[in-house]
């Protein structure tokens, strides 16, 4: 007997209980239309909000991009994989949030381990909400800081735990946008305790960049919050920029700081300059074309007001992620089967993603959605209830 003879025994558990997971083949681009084995499916469980990730001109800025640069950065940012693009979508992400600086990551997930592990020190505090994103968790974790979660969204549970430490140095962990739930950080809240217990705010705001504030800068700036309020974002360029990567923005000292401790920024090949290419044509799209976010919201009403008709119960949220919760992990498979069978394509969240008896269906609208696509979706969702 070795430790890989109990790995067949954990697949077998899994699919017993319902909680296997198994990957779709796409044979072709993502969009609210997609290709599986042949066959078209209508798509509600994309995180590609505004319907750029197969944009014909972020296509042709890629292309241009990889004529000039390549295919590979070949190195690390730090050793020769920093180019001319690279920079220039670090300014203009950073002035896109308002903030002095900052800094590329190849992945939201390698941002926030490399944020968490620089900053959270021994002798401090990580305070998190409870349902962050694993990332943000696994950071709290890995950081030699005191770590604890706090209940979701619970600000006198996060008053609790600030009010009874005496750790000098303090960090408030929170997603913009819950992405299992929807719901949007009480961030003037969470700023109000931040002063009040001199403590440094970091959002992530993976789901919300792009999707809120006037020009797509994210939660902080729906709700106005500057550089003072929350100094430090991580934002994604895999979701309503529909590229890949991610960045930490903040203050200039911060962005020099990481690019000297962040050992996911510092030992890692640098993203192709080519996907900077299109990011930064993503950028310009997301602060001129505003029909996406004011077409995405009207079909955000369009689905709640919907499922209110058909009276299916849905999660308080008015993002483009919108949980039906049907609680039993078998429904929630039949649930998203039957849909399947019917070319409708929306996956069952289940534990350990969710919490228990919280198996639901994870449906997301993009702004290439049409009134018509999500009114076949409520017909469906209409004969299952």
């Amino acid at each position: 007997m070795t430790p890989l003879n109990r790995l067949s025994d954990y697949l077998l558990e899994k699919q017993a209980q319902g909680l296997y997971r198994q990957r779709e083949l796409l044979a072709g681009p993502q969009g609210v239309r997609v290709n599986i084995t042949g066959r078209e499916y209508l798509s509600f469980c994309s995180n590609d909000y505004l319907g750029l990730a197969n944009d014909p001109d972020l296509i042709a800025a890629l292309k241009q991009g990889a004529d000039q640069f390549g295919v590979g950065a070949g190195a690390a940012h730090l050793i020769s994989g920093h180019t001319q693009l690279h920079q220039e979508l670090e300014q203009a992400l950073a002035a896109h949030v308002g903030r002095s600086r900052a800094l590329l990551f190849s992945t939201g997930y390698m941002a926030n381990l490399g944020l968490l592990t620089s900053l959270a020190q021994k002798g401090d505090l990580v305070l998190q909400d409870k349902l962050n994103h694993a990332s943000l968790i696994d950071g709290g974790l890995y950081a030699a800081a005191q770590f604890k979660r706090y209940r979701h969204a619970d600000m006198s549970h996060l008053a609790s735990c600030l009010n009874t430490s005496n750790v000098a140095n303090k960090f408030i962990v929170t997603d913009g946008i819950f992405s299992m739930d929807g719901d949007i950080a009480p961030l003037p809240e969470i700023m109000r305790l931040a002063r009040e217990y001199n403590a440094v705010v970091i959002v992530d705001d993976a789901h919300g960049l792009g999707v809120l504030g006037e020009t797509g800068g994210g939660v902080c700036q729906q709700f106005n919050l500057m550089a003072d309020d929350a100094p430090i974002i991580m934002g994604t360029l895999g979701k309503a920029f529909g590229v890949s990567g991610a960045f930490v923005a903040g203050s200039e000292t911060l962005i020099e700081y990481l690019i000297q401790t962040a050992r996911t920024y510092i030992y890692t090949t640098a993203m192709p300059a080519c996907l900077a290419a299109a990011s930064l044509c993503s950028l310009q799209k997301i602060q001129t074309e505003a029909w996406r976010r004011t077409h995405l919201q009207s079909l955000i009403q369009q689905f709640r007001d919907g499922c209110a008709a058909l009276e299916l119960s849905l999660m308080e949220s008015h993002t483009p992620i919108q949980p039906l919760v049907l609680g039993d992990e078998g429904r929630a498979l039949q649930w998203s089967q039957v849909l399947k069978e019917q070319g409708i394509l929306v996956k069952a969240i289940r534990p350990p993603t969710v919490a228990k008896g919280t198996a639901r269906l994870r449906i997301t609208l993009s702004a290439t959605h049409t009134a018509d696509d999500v009114n076949r979706l409520l017909n469906a969702l209409g004969e299952l209830r």
